[in-house]
């Protein structure tokens, strides 16, 4: 299956540069992944479209603030977006002016602290700090990561709005951007219904970003991401499956961490730390997950790629199409989709 299969043109318009004036006053098309049919809402009648015995599965990763600016020996400017803590001290990160950066390079960030560049892993660089840093550090000095189709520099409202409202782990380079629908009053509605709500974390990592560059679906390789699903939640997971009641994801982190999780041979979602790579594509059969809300995707993305496994591509591309002819607002701070 060819990439460019996944490709559609959007007008630049659509692409949403803000959030909504409110959260949780986002537009909601509503598509049968069986049927096709497509309705159209807004996210505040959420709770009316999932049924009272369904279990929502959500997100609690956090985003950091992990664009931050340094100088470098020569007075120049460069910014890092740090990706993840290896030790106490060293961290993996990308840079911009990438191919000057080079092992042995040094840089001061803002409150005096030094960092050295140690390892080149090409895209990816190792920089090793003069002291470790803490969150204060990040909230102080660091820039929230928006994606780079919003074309502005963060502002005070996205340091809450390009974060969920039950954000708790912090670790995540990008918002899992389906749960920045939800409200404490939804979340009250859903569970006034009946319906459970139970937590797990996939910190969101580089390759939210990077376009697949292959021209075969099947030859492209996912980046490793860090989940945990505790054992609580898991315990109430599996007794929702044994008991053939719905299972309701919010947001494709969600969906790729149930799935990663699952274990063929007892066919159980397994508790624990682990690291995912999965690659879900048209042909894959889901084992835990049977609704999802989530939000328009970019073209040509895993993310499109995995809600066409979900509900078809031509499902899928029909709601685009639709979307785009009703002027939906796409990408993270974009309106959302229920799929079930």
């Amino acid at each position: 299956m060819k990439t460019s299969d996944f490709s559609f043109d959007l007008p630049e318009g659509l692409i949403a540069q803000y959030p909504t004036d409110s959260r949780g006053t986002s537009r909601l098309l509503v598509l049968d992944r069986h049927t096709g049919e497509r309705t159209h809402t807004d996210i505040g009648h959420l709770a009316e479209l999932i049924p009272e015995d369904a279990l929502l599965v959500i997100n609690n990763s956090k985003v950091r603030k992990a664009r931050v600016f340094a100088k470098t020996a020569f007075e120049g400017q460069v910014e890092f977006l740090f990706l993840e803590q290896l030790d106490q001290r060293r961290w993996k990160t990308i840079v911009t002016k990438s191919k000057r950066q080079k092992p042995g390079r040094t840089y001061t960030l803002a409150g005096g602290i030094t960092a050295e560049l140690t390892e080149d892993l090409g895209s990816e660089k190792i920089i090793t700090m003069s002291e470790p840093l803490d969150e204060e550090f990040f909230l102080q000095y660091g820039h929230m990561p928006l994606p780079p189709y919003i074309k502005r520099e963060d502002e005070f409202l996205d340091d809450s709005r390009y974060q969920t409202v039950y954000a708790k782990e912090i670790g995540s380079v990008a918002a899992p951007t389906a749960g920045l629908h939800v409200t404490p009053q939804i979340i009250d509605e859903l569970k006034a219904k009946g319906v459970r709500i139970t937590e797990v974390t996939l910190h969101v990592g580089l390759g939210t970003f990077l376009p697949i560059r292959s021209d075969d679906i099947h030859d492209h390789a996912m980046h490793t991401e860090e989940y945990e699903v505790s054992a609580e939640s898991a315990e109430l997971i599996n007794q929702y499956k044994r008991e053939g009641r719905p299972i309701y994801a919010v947001g494709t982190t969600s969906v790729r961490t149930l799935e990663a999780a699952y274990d063929d041979a007892t066919a159980q979602v397994r508790a624990g730390r682990r690291s995912t790579d999965i690659f879900i594509k048209p042909g894959y059969t889901f084992k835990v997950i049977d609704a999802l809300l989530t939000n328009f995707h970019t073209p040509e993305s895993t993310l499109l790629i995995l809600v066409s496994a979900l509900a078809g591509k031509d499902n899928i591309f029909a709601a685009y199409a639709e979307a785009i002819e009703q002027q939906y607002r796409f990408f993270s701070y974009g309106d959302a989709m229920l799929i079930r």
